[in-house]
């Protein structure tokens, strides 16, 4: 099967996670793209390939050499993002992109401009696949999928590919932040692996923010406007005050790069009680702490100034920057960029703006940096994927294996 065909295939399910679901996997739809992907692991030769009770995919590509070199590992997530429907997707494929304005919806007047998607300027003759503007399109992260199956079909076909065992995975509930909550480290069994997600194909991500998220509740004091001077305290006035004291340029739209920031992504509330939620975001472990104190101050701050327990704050940890634990093991990280180089392609490392699974899975003891899928604007309708892209990212993982074993 062809990549293109395959993950045309994989975006036809609708995988939208849902976090405010209580269920594992967040929403059972994922159990179905889960199911397809253990048959066709099976008809590729992968027996035992299954779906654990936590909706994973496990599978493993027995050795043929000996068990020469490292047990490498793929992952890749089957959930789309809850930001914008993953039904009934009706992806466009434009064959030879010639570097002008792609139209996805004439009537919603949505369109893909390389002057605002500069990266466009770089995929000229890409065979490219789109949305049609209603939905997002799924590449996050069913290219990853595609890829790596792309890969078990290869290896299928040509028995003669000499490699050391290789553990596949595909995860839900990764747009949730749920994605290795029940992952089996001892299980999967590989001494490293890669996540199959994100964009530019010559990047190899091994560092990401320190995350962090915080809650604050407001409490007001909500009494009949008509007789409110001096009683009335409304939580949502209160709410802006609390916001306008973190400060101003750190938020994500003034940010870019190692800078962190502070996203408030909701906010819900009334004259009696509102409710804040945001993500705090760095690189620098020591300054994001000092994000999260900025939070403590301000509470304390408001507290006294009203003269009451105004407001709750609730700050947890979300995850770490790998880079930590990755930094005794750099050889996964060169061994990746080696095998992009030997494609002609440049490698470069970028620090992650978020996290992906692999995160949680390094600090659990499975050193995971992350590779592109030639995807980019997830989440959204502006979503598309480079299938040329994807073609070399599975050459350039069957490299990695190669040069595993000699």
């Amino acid at each position: 099967m062809e990549i293109k065909e395959r993950f045309l295939k994989y975006v036809s399910f609708d995988t939208q996670s849902d976090d405010n679901s209580t269920t594992t996997p967040s929403t059972l739809k994922q159990l179905e793209l889960g199911k397809y992907l253990v048959e066709e692991l099976k008809s590729l030769g992968v027996e035992n390939a299954e779906l654990d009770e936590y909706g994973i995919v496990y599978g493993t590509i027995p050795a043929n050499n000996d068990h020469q070199g490292n047990v490498i590992g793929f992952i890749a997530h089957m959930d789309t993002s809850p930001d914008a429907s993953g039904k009934d997707i009706q992806a466009q494929v434009i064959e030879d992109y010639d570097g002008n304005i792609i139209t996805l919806n004439k009537d919603k007047e949505l369109y893909l401009d390389p002057e605002e998607y500069p990266v466009l300027s770089t995929l000229v003759h890409h065979e490219l696949i789109t949305t049609d503007g209603t939905t997002l399109l799924g590449a996050d992260d069913k290219a990853g999928i595609a890829i790596i199956m792309q890969m078990v079909e290869y290896i299928h076909d040509h028995p003669e590919f000499k490699h050391n065992d290789i553990q596949i995975s595909f995860t839900p509930d990764e747009e949730v932040g749920r994605g290795t909550d029940h992952f089996d480290v001892k299980r999967f069994n590989a001494d490293y692996a890669y996540t199959v997600d994100g964009g530019d194909i010559g990047d190899v991500e091994y560092e990401n923010f320190n995350g962090f998220s915080a809650v604050v509740t407001i409490h007001g004091k909500s009494i009949h406007p008509g007789s409110a001077k001096g009683k009335m305290i409304n939580s949502i006035h209160v709410s802006q005050e609390f916001d306008s004291l973190l400060p101003v340029h750190a938020r994500p739209e003034s940010t870019e790069g190692y800078e962190g920031f502070n996203h408030l992504h909701t906010i819900n509330g009334s004259c009696e009680q509102t409710t804040m939620e945001y993500i705090i975001r760095n690189h620098d472990l020591a300054l994001v702490k000092k994000q999260c104190q900025d939070f403590r101050d301000i509470q304390e701050f408001l507290n006294k100034k009203y003269g009451y327990h105004i407001i709750d704050l609730d700050i947890q940890e979300s995850y770490l920057n790998m880079k930590e634990a990755i930094k005794d093991h750099m050889y996964i990280v060169d061994r990746a960029k080696e095998a992009i180089e030997q494609g002609g392609i440049v490698a470069t490392s970028t620090a992650i703006r978020g996290g992906t699974d692999g995160v949680r899975l390094t600090f659990a003891g499975l050193p995971c940096p992350n590779i592109g899928t030639g995807g980019y604007n997830y989440h959204g309708p502006f979503e598309y994927v480079s299938v040329t892209a994807m073609k070399q990212q599975v050459e350039m993982i069957l490299r990695i294996l190669e040069n595993n074993v000699k």
